[in-house]
């Protein structure tokens, strides 16, 4: 019971770290020992054939002496006896490691005689050795029978316990098998249980956390779908769903008495809503008539080609000129309004812009194009350039001293079409250039409006040409006049 209690005090969050803590340290012990026990089979499976090594290795050496003694007694060369002295040293290094101790064990007393004739062999090699050197033939062959005796006595005598204990040692590594095998199939069971025991406690523990918030999204369920009138939820824990369950309690009565208070003011609300639906109604009809106020740009079309023709009946030449230039504008206006239209259509409108202004301010403005053909025919958007041509006559030449110039270049490099409008006024600074292209320049509070900004211009370009950067713009600085270019894909 008090584990109980201990348990619906904890947090989720301590309650999921100690479910995870005790699972993984649970199959880290486990692993541990089943680890330890395999290490332990497995170096006792190495150490099975490791006298059996030992003995081919004590073979291999002591049949190097024989063969460099044989060699050198043949050839007495000092390479050879070099060769010899290094082998004799590493066989004394092995047969040295041979036990020598007494005892009633038959592989005992065998590793004890091998090592007491590995010792007469390697005396007589020696004194075969002194003897060949001092030319004393007599005494060198007898030596070196003996020492080839003795050899052939090592050999049988090492291949013998060799065999035994490879018998010997046949038979342990088959139990340690077996031993390993049922070791590891025991292991196997052991990590099975704990697995499945882990599933257990966890599923249960899981289950003792989750299932009280299923009862709150049941309810919560119930409040989504309108059900205010449900009984207040029993706070089984006192961790974070009891301390959310207890607010959930809280929220439905508050809820509840929420809509009662909005009961009593919904009558009043509506009210006040057909009243100001009321309002918009008559505001939307005060809108409405003076839409229809507004002069008809297809009427004012007309009514200039009307007034063209009767200049012309009148022979007035400049008359009817400047209102043709004017209602080819307005016609431009509006048919292109919202359409993709060529370079030649907006060079043409600026043709008539510039002509119409210089009517309106007696020729002040010199107006230079240079046109490649050849790319006049690319498609862009409609209203590009006059905005443009606008800006820079507003902004740029009224503000002036002499004669105002603007220059149109449509040239192509590479596969880039490059429109460039400039113009010989004051210059902008590069503080307005960066606010221009960012769309962040504040309208001029002396500007009449009403005419299309240039940050309306860019933002169009960027939607067609899909580029962040399809214009830029240069200036000198102040009194050194402005270039905007565009650029376009051919």
């Amino acid at each position: 019971m008090k584990v109980d209690g201990f348990f619906r005090r904890v947090s989720i969050k301590n309650k999921m770290i100690g479910i995870s803590l005790l699972a993984n340290v649970i199959i880290l012990v486990v692993n541990v020992i089943l680890m330890f026990g395999i290490n332990n089979l497995s170096d006792r499976m190495d150490m099975v054939y490791k006298d059996n090594l030992f003995l081919e290795e004590l073979m291999d050496s002591i049949g190097r002496v024989q063969d460099n003694m044989t060699e050198y007694l043949n050839t007495k060369n000092s390479d050879v006896l070099t060769e010899y002295y290094r082998s004799e040293q590493e066989f004394r290094d092995l047969y040295e490691q041979l036990d020598d101790e007494i005892s009633s064990l038959p592989f005992a007393r065998m590793e004890r005689n091998i090592k007491r004739m590995c010792g007469e062999y390697i005396d007589e090699v020696l004194l075969t050795i002194e003897y060949k050197r001092g030319r004393n033939v007599e005494k060198y062959r007898v030596r070196y029978e003996n020492a080839t005796r003795i050899y052939d006595y090592i050999e049988s005598a090492i291949y013998s316990l060799n065999n035994e204990q490879f018998a010997e040692n046949s038979g342990n590594y088959t139990k340690l098998l077996s031993a390993f095998r049922r070791f590891e199939m025991t292991s196997n069971l052991v990590l099975a249980a704990v697995i499945i025991g882990n599933i257990i406690v966890v599923t249960r523990l899981t289950l003792a956390v989750i299932r009280p918030l299923q009862n709150l999204t049941e309810k919560a369920g119930e409040v989504g779908r309108g059900n205010f009138d449900i009984p207040p939820l029993r706070v089984v824990n006192d961790d974070e769903v009891g301390v959310v369950t207890e607010a959930f309690n809280q929220m439905t009565v508050s809820i509840r008495d929420y809509i009662d208070r909005l009961r009593e003011s919904s009558a009043a609300e509506r009210r006040l809503r057909e009243n100001e639906l009321l309002m918009q109604a008559h505001l939307k009809e005060a809108q409405l008539k003076y839409l229809q106020a507004q002069i008809n740009p297809h009427f004012l079309f007309n009514t200039l080609n009307a007034g063209a023709q009767l200049a012309m009946m009148e022979g007035a030449d400049k008359t009817n000129g400047y209102i043709e230039h004017v209602a080819n504008f307005f016609r431009y206006n509006v048919k292109k309004g919202a359409e993709i239209v060529t370079i030649r259509e907006e060079v043409e409108l600026i043709d008539n812009y510039i002509y119409i202004l210089n009517v309106r301010f007696s020729g002040d403005i010199k107006y230079e194009k240079k046109l490649d053909e050849s790319v006049l025919d690319t498609p862009m958007p409609s209203m590009i350039l006059q905005p443009i041509v606008e800006n820079c006559v507003n902004h740029g030449i009224r503000e002036m001293l002499g004669e105002g110039c603007i220059k149109l270049e449509v040239c192509r490099i590479d596969d880039i079409v490059v429109v460039s409008i400039s113009d010989n006024g004051k210059g902008l600074s590069q503080e307005t250039i960066n606010d221009i292209l960012n769309g962040s320049l504040k309208p001029d509070p002396k500007s009449s409006g009403g005419g299309i900004g240039l940050d309306n211009v860019i933002a169009r370009l960027r939607l067609y040409t899909g580029e962040s950067d399809p214009v830029s713009i240069t200036s000198e600085g102040e009194g050194k006049g402005t270039r905007f270019d565009i650029y376009l894909d051919v």
